[in-house]
């Protein structure tokens, strides 16, 4: 543990200890209750930290369970002298830190929760990319699974990438995608619609040889998309339609010598 980490510590344990004695204090030892409200902030802002920084939610629960052993030598001291006091008073005790314990476990899953969630969203991000071939030629290749929520982070990226090149046209390669059923082909769909209305021209490559099999059994209606068996042929295509034409250079300048 760094100098920084075991100072920030002390400072949850001394602001702990404050709120914590003060909201004992006052009687009712329902954590739930609004006078116990400082000491749930504090707990879950550790939880947060800790969870962020990597910590189990065993090692972040042990902040608070640490508390028991001093908490039951002052209760020992005060209350010794009369059992059934005693016993009263540690059940509470326990109770009560048990009940935080918990409570630090919660706040520190809702927080990994989190964590996960936006890097979810962030892999999205980075596994849609959109490439620009040509001047008003997209290329979009997909990898992995197609699922809604994929759907519309590819359709959003796609249609923000061709208002901003005013592309007319858009490639969707799906040589990394390893299954094409109906629901990803009607994801597909969707996207080819989309970019239509947004005045682009979508075209799909990357059908290999089973998938169209797999397309033909389930009766998808692919017939007003044009697909390509590879990213090249669409990309011909594309250029194609466009007016232009890619060639060799020597058959270039063959042809300018005659």
């Amino acid at each position: 543990m760094g100098a920084a980490e075991r100072q920030e510590t002390s400072r949850f344990s001394s602001d702990f200890l404050k709120t914590f004695t003060v909201a004992c204090g006052r009687g009712a030892h329902d954590i739930s209750a609004p006078h116990w409200a400082p000491v749930r902030e504090i707990l879950e802002n550790l939880s947060a930290s800790r969870a962020n920084a990597g910590y189990s939610p065993s090692d972040t629960a042990a902040f608070v369970f640490s508390l028991k052993k001093p908490v039951f030598e002052a209760l020992l001291k005060e209350h010794g002298s009369t059992p059934g006091s005693l016993t009263d008073a540690l059940w509470e005790a326990t109770t009560v830190l048990d009940s935080l314990g918990l409570l630090v476990t919660e706040f520190h899953q809702r927080t990994r929760e989190g964590v996960i969630s936006r890097q979810q969203e962030e892999l999205l991000e980075l596994s849609t990319p959109v490439v620009r071939l040509w001047e008003n030629v997209l290329a979009l290749p997909l990898i992995g699974t197609l699922d809604s929520a994929r759907t519309q982070v590819v359709m959003q990226n796609l249609l923000d990438a061709i208002v901003e090149t005013r592309s007319d046209y858009a490639i969707i390669d799906i040589t990394g995608v390893p299954v094409v059923d109906t629901l990803v082909a009607q994801h597909l769909l969707k996207t080819v619609a989309a970019a239509r209305l947004m005045g682009a021209d979508c075209l799909i490559s990357g059908v290999r040889p089973q998938i169209a099999q797999t397309i033909i059994h389930l009766g998808v209606d692919l017939s007003n998309v044009t697909t390509k068996a590879t990213l090249a042929d669409a990309f011909a295509v594309a250029l194609r339609r466009s007016g232009l034409k890619v060639s060799r250079l020597e058959q270039r300048q063959a042809a300018d010598s005659r």
